[in-house]
């Protein structure tokens, strides 16, 4: 089933539209600092608790680093639904993103390849994860003359997915929904010379299972595909909140080398891990990233199926 089909206009997910509508558009009326910074606070304080992404996020704590004390599990909990609250908000409030993004610091190794490629019209794609703001990172190089276009999960609720996609849209450069029909116009898009942008850091089962973290995790090898028959530059891409908490950091990672797309997505693992270990509170830890109970049932069953050849 492609996952256009997965969503849902139920009614309980137009009333929860409705709501998050409210609050956006009630918190778009204050200034960036006071609406980035409440919205931080009701994720983390009402939204957090009342979902169960609070005990989401420190069951996936404790399943990663299984020796690090409960308060501090509790500590980064609240720090990634404060970063989750903040970057809803900013990616709502795309003129003051756009805005702010002229005056970040966009650096490293892959700025260089980045810039030469696109001189070049040779196609690019930045990849990253749900880490800071992953639609800061689309901003910052957007306004410099780059145009990510995004590939995207469409989500669940289809009400709030909606107006989900026109803040993808409107930091510039095209929105393709992950499927069939998406992924064949990505590919087109980034065939052409485009550049997309990319985040694989969610489950996909059936995927390969490489490292993240330490803990086996079933990956799409989109990218690596898609990179080797278009010949495109990959370059790992990460936008890091900065201490107060309305500003980024955008660094841009040496380009991965051609490899098979295993290889390709493994290294593209390796580097999100370590932005991750460096800045926990920063990665989405709600996400159901490993789901070791499907992983343990597909393991028995390859093994049931070894045994009855």
């Amino acid at each position: 089933m492609a996952i256009e089909d997965k969503q849902s206009r139920s009614l309980r997910n137009w009333m929860l539209d409705r709501v998050a509508r409210g609050v956006i558009a009630a918190l778009l009326w204050l200034p960036h600092r006071r609406r980035v910074a409440a919205m931080g606070w009701i994720t983390r304080r009402i939204i957090g608790p009342l979902s169960g992404y609070s005990r989401r996020a420190r069951a996936n704590l404790e399943y990663v680093w299984p020796e690090m004390p409960p308060a501090e599990r509790r500590r980064i909990a609240r720090d990634v639904l404060d970063n989750a609250g903040r970057t809803l908000i900013e990616n709502y409030a795309t003129d003051d993103q756009l805005a702010r993004a002229r005056h970040w610091n966009v650096h490293g190794p892959g700025l260089a390849p980045a810039q030469e490629a696109r001189a070049q019209n040779r196609p690019i794609l930045f990849v990253s994860g749900h880490f800071g703001n992953y639609q800061a990172a689309r901003a910052a190089m957007n306004v410099r003359g780059f145009a990510l276009g995004g590939l995207y999960r469409p989500l669940d609720n289809a009400y709030f997915n909606d107006h989900y996609v026109r803040t993808i849209e409107a930091v510039g450069g095209p929105a393709f929904a992950r499927g069939r029909r998406g992924l064949a116009s990505f590919m087109r898009y980034v065939k052409g010379g485009g550049h997309g942008a990319l985040l694989i850091d969610q489950y996909y089962g059936d995927g390969a299972v490489v490292d993240f973290l330490g803990k086996p995790a079933p990956t799409a090898l989109s990218v690596g595909e898609i990179a080797v028959k278009f010949n495109a530059l990959v370059i790992p891409i990460y936008a890091r909140r900065l201490q107060g908490g309305l500003d980024f950091d955008i660094l841009l990672e040496a380009p991965v080398p051609h490899r098979d797309p295993v290889t390709m997505t493994q290294a593209l693992m390796d580097s999100l891990s370590a932005q991750v270990r460096e800045r926990p509170g920063q990665w989405f830890w709600v996400h159901r990233r490993w789901k070791p109970e499907r992983q343990a049932a597909r393991a028995a069953r390859a093994v049931s199926a070894k045994t009855r050849n």
